[in-house]
């Protein structure tokens, strides 16, 4: 059964960095879309950052600009998100998800295969 286990999550000040992995035993990430996606106590899931196939990325709004970024290494099918200068307001359950054919666009109902790693931004 297809199962993704999302980690790197935790407790980190205002201003701090964390590094998330995804990956997912026995099911090979790099032909597909990848994405991260989090949800907040109370709040929908949304979309954080995605790589394509072909490795472009997709955004999901301004939120992560400047401050996250995630890339693929194949050799250890896994995908990062790295998260730097983070706020409160990224305290969230964070998700991978997948795709075959593109990333989600915005809004579109994505299924969740992992039980998500915890980022909480406090002082």
């Amino acid at each position: 059964q297809l199962q993704f286990v999302e980690s790197g999550g935790g407790l980190v000040q205002p201003g701090g960095s964390l590094k998330l992995s995804c990956t997912a035993p026995g099911f090979n990430l790099d032909p597909y879309a990848i994405g991260w996606f989090r949800q907040a106590p109370g709040k929908e899931l949304m979309g954080v950052l995605c790589i394509e196939r072909d490795n472009q990325i997709t955004h999901y709004g301004d939120s992560a600009k400047g401050r996250f970024t995630i890339d693929r290494e194949n050799a250890k099918n896994t995908v990062y998100l790295q998260m730097t200068s983070l706020k409160p307001e990224d305290t969230a359950t964070y998700y991978c998800i997948w795709d075959e054919i593109r990333c989600p666009a915005p809004g579109h109902k994505v299924a969740l295969w992992g039980q998500g790693t915890q980022v909480t931004v406090s002082s």
